[in-house]
């Protein structure tokens, strides 16, 4: 094996956006250098959940190479072919499965083979996507760039602590290249829905979850529709839990404004069915053509998307820290540019434009 540890690489420094930086890397085909991963922390190096994703994405290509410095301060990546396949992925309880799939959704239209992954471990937490929040908030806009046969199936729900969830991530939709989007309007919502659950809880929970969200809700005057999904047995985990993820709904679109969260320690369905309404509310009220949490991903189907160009309607409020260190990946990376311009329409909102690079798939060409 030859080292990259004295080539001349793009370098990053820390942990932030570090699942997304080796997405890039991989659907670009470039080699990346990341350093400084917390070398004045009591445990410095890479946590469990990275290594567990840097395997993760050796088993869905072929060829990459992962070096590893002794402290675990330094990783160098040099991406292989995005290959697929049918397999099975256990997640360290520290992360949920969603920190996981979610990086797929980027993978897997653009992989030889389909993509049918089964993931073992927690289902839900409070700092990764739930998996209602990937069904209805990310998948409607893989939808919107052209990849639609997608499904996630959950198995077996799997609360924090211990977990014991299990979900199938099945991608049928093989593409050359995403759809080039013009998304210019705000939807129009003409209806909120969502889905309640609870394990190894009793099934009321799921119900007081229902009613506290359609109290803040009801006065919008759109129609509500929550439904209820309670595990028990053996297909419901170890460790009992309760969440809810609401969504809106457009009669134009696909894409859906998303939310969810789970109870924590020492709180009630009351508790989280209010939260998750008003947040609902404050994304809607602070987006653009789509959610925040959706921007991701459709900022990197735009840039890999045919050589033409892409434009969206973001909000001001949107661009925070984390969406900018995004767009300076991409320049490092695919050396491309977001232009931002203002909206006549909507003073509190910008045009986000780009032209794809044209990404062609070197896996299927080879194949």
């Amino acid at each position: 094996m030859v080292s990259l540890k004295n080539a001349k690489l793009p370098t990053f420094q820390g942990t932030k956006n570090f699942r997304l930086r080796l997405i890039l890397s991989t659907l670009s085909g470039k080699a990346i250098r990341i350093e400084k991963i917390r070398p004045d922390d009591l445990n410095p190096g890479l946590k469990d959940y990275e290594i567990s994703f840097l395997r993760l994405l050796e088993t869905v290509t072929n060829g990459s190479i992962i070096e590893i410095s002794y402290t675990g301060t330094t990783v160098i990546y040099k991406p292989g072919l995005i290959i697929g396949g049918n397999f099975t992925h256990n997640c360290p309880t520290s992360k949920s499965c969603g920190y996981f799939i979610e990086p797929m959704l980027y993978l897997a239209p653009f992989s030889k083979k389909k993509f049918s992954i089964v993931f073992n471990g927690i289902t839900s937490s409070k700092q990764d996507p739930g998996l209602d929040f990937i069904r209805w908030g990310l998948l409607p806009v893989m939808e919107k760039f052209g990849v639609r046969e997608v499904e996630l199936h959950t198995l077996k729900r799997g609360e924090p602590p211990n977990g014991g969830g299990e979900v199938h991530l099945l991608v049928n939709s093989l593409i050359a290249q995403p759809s080039t989007v013009h998304i210019l309007d705000l939807p129009k919502i003409s209806a909120l829905k969502g889905v309640a659950y609870c394990a190894r809880v009793s099934p009321s929970v799921a119900n007081r979850l229902v009613d506290a969200a359609r109290n803040v809700l009801r006065p919008t005057g759109c129609l509500v529709d929550i439904t209820t999904d309670v595990w028990r047995g053996e297909n419901s985990g170890k460790s009992p839990g309760f969440g809810l993820t609401l969504f809106s709904e457009s009669k134009k679109t696909p894409i859906r404004y998303c939310v969810d969260d789970i109870g924590g320690p020492g709180e009630t369905p009351e508790d989280v069915g209010t939260r998750v309404a008003y947040n609902l509310m404050d994304l809607i009220q602070g987006s653009g053509c789509m959610g925040r949490n959706q921007l991701e991903l459709a900022f990197v189907y735009m840039v890999v998307g045919k050589e033409d160009i892409g434009r969206v309607l973001v909000n001001k409020k949107q661009l925070d820290a984390r969406l900018v260190l995004l767009l300076r990946d991409i320049k490092t990376i695919f050396g491309t540019n977001f232009f931002f311009k203002d909206c006549i329409d909507h003073s509190d909102c910008l045009y986000a434009t780009v032209k794809g690079i044209g990404f062609t798939n070197a896996s299927k060409k080879i194949a």
